[in-house]
């Protein structure tokens, strides 16, 4: 059985900053990651808010570039999807499809999922006209028309941002009234850049290389109409990659991870950073805080407890 100081899963862009810092501090350490080295900011083809790049770069280019930096420090990558979590004492055992390993350390890094609408077209245009992050994808649309779609708080809010660019906002929800707080709502209501669309859902988005239209249905009126749009915005909530916590971690009550300032869950040498934890911003550059701060908190705890961790 193998063994590492500090086992990470998930490689995006908060488990490649905890690995930096893991194994920049001379800890053992491995990345197990199911998919693409990256995570869901692959899809996006540019990035102009993280911090030290003026010149926007793609997602992958700036995953990538963390990659290679966690390689020269030592770090370990792993092709293997985590199925389990066990202890023994302080020791941590994780498993995967493949094999079995011990860690003095874990911290996930399991991110998050926007929920999609599942419509024909949200996948062929994702990252080339559908987004679902205003901060990251706003400012690619100055002067153009954007649909929100949904109601709560994240979507109101975030189409009061998108109208700091794009020339009209359209909000498409499904009920007659939003779901946000009724504070946001009046900012909305008075802003005039923002159209409001009531009972209709998004049956299909079209367009040829890139999004050109939406087609929506009216609940109550049974009617289809087309709006023409050049991005929309998909706000109908987000959805914890949290099944390998469940039965162990102290979960918010929408599934996500609890921990202190120092990323540590409930459970004695297990972190949570990223998109996973409960947190009011989910951004690049909040994940790779977040990594760099578990990979550092991981380093104290496992030199604080090293005698009591039997590998």
């Amino acid at each position: 059985m193998m063994k590492y100081d500090v086992i990470i899963i998930g490689a995006g862009p908060a488990g490649l900053s905890a690995a930096i810092y893991s194994a920049r501090s001379g800890l053992k350490t491995a990345v197990f990651e199911r998919g693409l080295i990256g995570g869901q900011i692959n899809v996006t083809e540019e990035v102009e808010n993280y911090p030290g790049f003026p010149e926007a770069l793609s997602g992958y280019e700036l995953t990538e570039r963390m990659h290679r930096q966690a390689e020269h420090f030592g770090t370990e990558f792993k092709d293997e999807e985590v199925t389990a979590l066990g202890m023994e004492g302080l020791c941590k055992i994780v498993e995967t499809s493949d094999n079995k390993y011990r860690a003095r350390a874990v911290i996930f890094c399991t991110g998050a999922y926007p929920r999609r609408l599942n419509v024909p077209g949200e996948e062929k245009f994702t990252g080339r006209g559908v987004s679902y992050c205003a901060t990251c994808d706003g400012a690619l649309y100055r002067d153009k028309i954007v649909a929100v779609i949904g109601g709560g708080d994240s979507a109101i809010e975030e189409g009061i941002f998108l109208t700091h660019f794009a020339k009209k906002v359209v909000v498409i929800h499904r009920r007659d009234e939003l779901r946000a707080q009724k504070i946001i709502q009046e900012r909305a209501f008075k802003n005039p850049k923002m159209e409001f669309v009531w009972n209709s859902v998004v049956q299909e988005i079209r367009g040829e290389n890139k999004v050109q239209e939406l087609e929506v249905y009216n609940r109550k009126t049974n009617t289809v109409s087309v709006i023409p749009v050049d991005g929309v915005f998909i706000y109908v909530g987000i959805l914890p990659n949290n099944k390998l916590m469940e039965s162990r971690i102290d979960l918010d009550s929408a599934g996500f991870a609890l921990t202190d300032d120092f990323m540590h869950t409930n459970v004695p040498g297990v972190y949570a950073a990223g998109d996973i934890r409960k947190k009011v911003l989910r951004q690049v550059v909040t994940a790779t805080s977040d990594g760099a701060i578990a990979g550092w908190s991981a380093e104290k705890w496992i030199t604080e407890n090293y005698d009591a961790i039997q590998l």
